[in-house]
């Protein structure tokens, strides 16, 4: 499990077939004491796990699957990322709990500046739009975000100095590709509410899946007026 908040870039120092997965090895800017192999890190968003460590470079095997669904499948050697280390019990949760496990991907479609922050407009298919909400959260290339306003293809997010410093988002251009990581607990809201897979898709196409609609047939956008 992740918070979203990145610890330090990285970058790509070598990359490996292994079939139809990958071994890539990753050199941190970061001292990586007390991690040690077996231990998960999220790269660009996506959870892998640590098969060898020299020192400040770690090694990890990237699964086809996570090749498939990520950005994963285009790095190159040099390419930076983002690196996070997986929380502890005892640490704060700065960000949002974040799983590590890729949805899908964005593009960045405009680009502009509000005061100190840059607007980020992500594009992204409505499957994944529909877990989003306005101020809650979402994970891009591993980094917590709030979202400013979203609708059916996309959403909006600003970065702050801070952020655009410490990660890999002040490098993105319109057109850049990017991991997205919806907020689970809408997920398992509606998997709760829904039931299985099938029932949840079946549902959507009724008319009865859980959006704005039908919180306003149940009553809940009543509640408290």
């Amino acid at each position: 499990m992740f918070t979203g908040i990145i610890e330090g870039q990285g970058t790509i120092a070598r990359i490996e077939s292994t079939g139809q997965g990958s071994r890539v090895a990753i050199d941190a800017d970061f001292p990586l004491e007390q991690t040690k192999i077996g231990d998960s890190l999220a790269v660009n968003g996506a959870c892998l796990t640590a098969v060898r460590i020299d020192t400040n470079r770690f090694h990890v095997d990237i699964s086809p699957e996570t090749l498939a669904i990520s950005t994963l499948s285009d790095i190159r050697i040099n390419d930076r990322i983002n690196i996070e280390r997986a929380m502890r019990l005892s640490d704060r949760l700065d960000g949002h709990l974040v799983s590590g496990h890729i949805d899908g991907t964005g593009k960045l479609t405009n680009v502009t500046r509000k005061g100190n922050a840059i607007i980020l407009y992500f594009s992204v298919a409505e499957k994944l739009a529909g877990y989003m909400i306005q101020k809650g959260s979402v994970a891009v290339d591993g980094v917590s975000l709030t979202i400013n306003k979203c609708d059916s293809n996309g959403f909006e997010v600003s970065i702050i100095p801070h952020t655009a410093g410490l990660t890999t988002l002040n490098r993105l251009k319109t057109g850049s590709i990017v991991n997205i990581e919806t907020d689970m607990i809408g997920k398992y809201i509606e998997r709760f509410v829904c039931g299985n897979t099938a029932n949840v898709e079946d549902k959507k196409k009724s008319g009865q899946a859980i959006n704005m609609d039908f919180l306003a047939r149940t009553g809940f956008l009543n509640m408290g007026r």
